[in-house]
């Protein structure tokens, strides 16, 4: 199994599509090296920008060329570019309905010790509130690849978080993604004991969990809701439907996210024990991703534990 960032997988997906289509753009808040975008600025320099570090301006010069019919990829780090320049997603691109598309960076707990002022964790809340906006959470290399492809063919804006360090592949590559369509990385059970919906670097560690409960005799379902919004309420309602249990798995504080989204979707549709597995509402401990998702029970083991307890299963 390959280990690829998604950061890069996009930078090659773009490297290699501007080569037919000029309007691509791509623009950077002094972040051209974290966000993986030297190789374009190598391949295009005529067509790569950078800003500095002035998140709010780079939003707003975005949405000037997309309304002059360019494609504008901004690429900042996903903490600043959902707060510093807020007011200008808002108004510029959402409110606009322009077609910008916004890659948070070194999304979730990334930056790991650097701490509270650079973890990006009320990101999806803040987005998925905006109207217009498309949110997107890709969890390996082949999802962020597909991505491309429809954001250039989508004329509306969309934010799209990815995290830090290279990712485990979890789908082959005849897998298929859908706008706006959740993906079950495993075979679903026409009835299970338990529905796991997660998104994003998540993905992988609800996938590992689910095969370790399935070693155990516990029937598990895994969701991979890489578009929060859309979002797809007829994939949770039909997998949840016939569970005992549905678990949320996300990077993310309890508020306004994938939980939120989820207990929403089935306390109107098909009332069902929720239970999201979430960072807290604060400041997380320093640490590595791989040590703050162990800290709070979002690796592989931890979900599995926090399964079996929610269960009554030893």
């Amino acid at each position: 199994m390959s280990k690829t960032a998604c950061k890069k997988i996009i930078c090659e997906e773009l490297c290699a599509r501007a080569a037919h289509d000029k309007d691509i753009v791509v623009l950077c808040s002094d972040s051209r090296g974290s966000a993986g975008m030297s190789g374009f600025f190598e391949m295009y320099p005529s067509r790569a920008f950078e800003v500095g570090i002035a998140e709010q301006d780079i939003v707003s010069i975005a949405a000037g060329m997309a309304a002059s019919g360019k494609k504008p990829f901004v690429f900042s780090p996903a903490s600043f570019l959902t707060s510093r320049s807020y007011e200008q997603v808002k108004v510029d691109c959402a409110y606009s309905d322009m077609n910008v598309k916004l890659i948070g960076v070194s999304g979730g707990v990334s930056y790991g010790a650097l701490g509270y002022s650079h973890h990006a964790t009320n990101d999806i809340a803040c987005m998925c509130a905006l109207p217009n906006m498309a949110v997107y959470m890709p969890s390996d290399g082949r999802q962020a690849a597909s991505l491309v492809g429809h954001l250039l063919s989508d004329p509306g804006p969309a934010y799209v978080r990815v995290g830090r360090n290279p990712v485990d592949d979890i789908y082959g590559s005849g897998a298929q993604f859908a706008p706006g369509r959740a993906i079950s990385p495993l075979s679903p059970w026409p009835d299970c004991d338990v529905v796991i919906i997660s998104c994003g670097e998540m993905v992988k560690a609800a996938v590992d969990a689910a095969m370790a409960l399935e070693k155990d005799g516990v029937k598990v379902s895994v969701i991979d809701m890489y578009c929060l919004k859309p979002f797809d309420v007829d994939a949770v309602i039909s997998h949840a439907r016939n569970a005992s249990l549905v678990v949320t798995v996300e990077e993310h504080v309890p508020s306004g996210g994938l939980g939120s989204l989820v207990a929403q979707a089935i306390s109107s549709n098909c009332p069902k024990p929720v239970h999201s597995l979430s960072l807290p509402d604060g400041p997380v401990v320093s640490g590595t991703s791989q040590e703050v998702f162990a800290f709070y029970h979002l690796d592989s083991e931890g979900i599995a534990r926090e399964v079996k307890r929610l269960l009554g299963v030893n």
